[in-house]
């Protein structure tokens, strides 16, 4: 995690006389010159609050009175850089041109993260929170962002309410749940906010007091916390060991601390109680538990292999481990689809597992099933396209993505430029070259270098020119 980037008071006072030109500009109604004016000033003061928040006055205000959004090419500017300032200013020139633009709020956001820029994170989240909200068509993965930011920054009572948001959307995601769970635990131990009232900037002013709480913080979930909380749940358990719920506490006590030790004691309780009562929900709890241990090694793998991206024996590695991961998932989730027959969450998860290990004869009718449920019905369509793509089916690929493409209603966002690109490669497939031009195209609009559409565009035009 990036530490606080405060401003020198020089260069606060040099960005003042941006300021106070914007803010005229503004009120006379050059609202693109006042933005510019705006931006100058938080090229040199990032976390001038004042400034972001008449910024996006202004840009309500264009808005309002008939101002566009900027060019693809003019949107592109300033954001592939790796100074987290410069794309975080980037994103919010966009966001001051479109100021419902819910992707360039991730952006300010996320970047304003990395860069050490919290005050303005903090002025961005609830913006970003109340427009995915008030979306048609909510995006879980904002609510994902929001919430990690969130805990980066210790305010965990707001990571709380975007992972609850989260969890909302996906209640069958039981890691997810698990999540919340835990930030919730960690927000009842969270102790003496350091950014308080005055921000993260006038807490600048004691840093040994803010070090000292940040330290303290850090072990939130301290083995001290944990075991007493496991010793709670035991002795509940003990004394009613036939009531489910004093085992569902323990069980989340134990598994809890991450180590496997405590797991493995998780385990044997839930596969006893299988065995006592023949309630599956008991054996597929079992499941749930190994899917995090799996889960807790992809990361740690994964990790290893963006460290060592050209060693050829780490991404083999790695390679097979994911293959691993995914027979053991795909076991799971085809027991529990016995078990449940009617949940079509879990056969989407089957499915997605089938697709995963190339396995796209037995993925395409899972798909087909899992489609029919509203609530993957998007995803259901991408998998589907793709599989029928992989499998050689381009002419039924480019069907189910067509159709999968009239029902999303929802452009420029990760689904959208999935079901388009894949439209585009099949379609290229059956050599309709002016079709898949048309959906590349789309697609290099909405994100420029999304995938390796700009090289196909180009090779395309190329070879019709030559024609």
């Amino acid at each position: 995690m990036a530490e606080y980037a405060d401003t020198p008071e020089e260069m606060r006072k040099k960005a003042q006389s941006f300021f106070a030109q914007a803010k005229a500009k503004g009120e006379g109604g050059q609202y693109d010159y006042a933005i510019e004016m705006y931006l100058g000033g938080l090229a040199l003061d990032p976390e001038a609050h004042e400034a972001h928040v008449e910024l996006r006055e202004v840009s309500m205000r264009r808005k309002a009175n008939g101002g566009k959004s900027l060019g693809m090419f003019e949107k592109l500017k300033g954001k592939a850089t790796k100074d987290p300032k410069t794309a975080m200013l980037a994103y919010e020139r966009v966001l001051a041109h479109d100021p419902g633009d819910t992707d360039a709020m991730v952006g300010v956001l996320t970047q304003g993260n990395k860069g050490g820029f919290w005050d303005t994170v903090l002025w961005m989240g609830p913006i970003l929170l109340r427009a995915n909200l008030e979306s048609a068509k909510p995006d879980i993965k904002k609510f994902l962002v929001l919430k990690d930011v969130y805990r980066d920054l210790k305010k965990y009572d707001l990571a709380v309410e975007a992972c609850h948001f989260a969890a909302r959307m996906k209640p069958e995601d039981l890691e997810l749940s698990g999540e919340l769970k835990n930030l919730s635990a960690m927000e009842t131990m969270h102790k003496g906010n350091y950014a308080d009232s005055q921000g993260f900037r006038g807490s600048m002013a004691n840093r040994d007091e803010q070090d000292k709480l940040l330290g303290a913080e850090r072990d939130v979930k301290s083995q001290t916390f944990l075991d007493k909380r496991i010793a709670e749940a035991e002795a509940q358990y003990k004394a009613d060991p036939n009531e489910p719920g004093k085992l569902s506490r323990l069980v989340e006590a134990l598994v809890g601390t991450e180590q496997m030790e405590h797991e493995n004691r998780a385990i044997e309780l839930l596969q006893e109680w299988y065995e006592r009562t023949k309630q599956y929900r008991f054996r597929k709890n079992i499941g749930v538990i190994n899917m995090k241990i799996w889960n807790r090694m992809r990361r740690a793998r994964e990790e290893e292999a963006k460290l060592k991206p050209n060693d050829a024996k780490v991404q083999e590695d790695y390679k097979n481990f994911l293959k691993d991961k995914w027979e053991f998932e795909l076991g799971e989730y085809a027991q529990w689809a016995e078990n449940y027959p009617t949940d079509m969450s879990i056969r989407f998860e089957w499915a997605k597992r089938l697709f995963e290990l190339g396995r796209y004869n037995e993925a395409i009718p899972a798909l087909q099933q899992s489609a029919n449920d509203p609530k993957n019905r998007s995803e259901s369509a991408i998998l589907l396209g793709r599989a029928f793509y992989e499998a050689g089916y381009f002419d039924e690929a480019s069907q189910v993505l067509e159709t999968g493409i009239n029902e999303y209603t929802n452009r420029n966002d990760e689904k959208s430029k999935q079901l388009f690109y894949w439209r585009g490669r099949a379609l290229e497939e059956m050599n309709e070259i002016e079709a898949a031009l048309k959906h590349y195209s789309q697609v290099a609009q909405w994100q420029f270098g999304y995938e390796d559409v700009n090289q196909r565009v180009k090779k395309l035009r190329e070879d019709r020119n030559k024609r």
